[in-house]
């Protein structure tokens, strides 16, 4: 399966050379797996590493350098990452062309969903279930991976 790619003189060396490294680490699957992983699986997962880093990068400059309360430092880090998350997402991995408007509203509707359901929802519930809460924050962040994922492929940047 390949990501569809714009030949045009337009299109960036760099995007392309993204989109071949998410093709090839798909190829190099092992069990068949090839041929059940979408390359903007791969991309997400590149995109999503990264924007990851900068929450924290953000987090630890507004609450450890600055001593912007926590709360607030949360929130701006994950704000800025899931703004980030968007560009990236829509411009590297989706090569998506549709109007930003309506793609922007959808995704703060997902994400919004994210934060509520997987964030809150589940982490607490498996912790207020006697799960141990860095155990329970993983388990929701891989339900939030899959959530984005597929949020952002069949809603957000649906071709």
């Amino acid at each position: 399966m390949r990501i569809a790619t714009d030949s045009g003189p337009a299109r960036s060396r760099s995007i392309r050379s993204f989109h071949r490294l998410c093709e090839r680490v798909v190829e190099w699957l092992p069990f068949g797996l090839d041929r059940a992983v979408a390359p903007t699986f791969v991309g997400y997962l590149l995109v999503s590493g990264c924007t990851f880093t900068a929450d924290l990068l953000i987090l630890t400059a507004l609450h450890g350098g600055l001593g912007v309360p926590l709360p607030i430092a949360v929130t701006a880090a994950y704000v800025a990452a899931f703004a980030l998350s968007y560009l990236l997402n829509r411009t590297l991995n989706f090569a998506s062309h549709a109007a930003v408007g309506p793609q922007i509203a959808i995704y703060i509707g997902v994400v919004t969903v994210n934060y509520l359901v997987f964030i809150l929802g589940v982490t607490s519930g498996l912790a207020g279930l006697g799960l141990e809460y860095h155990l329970a924050r993983i388990l929701g962040g891989l339900g939030e991976a899959l959530f984005m994922y597929t949020s952002m492929r069949w809603l957000v940047f649906r071709r």
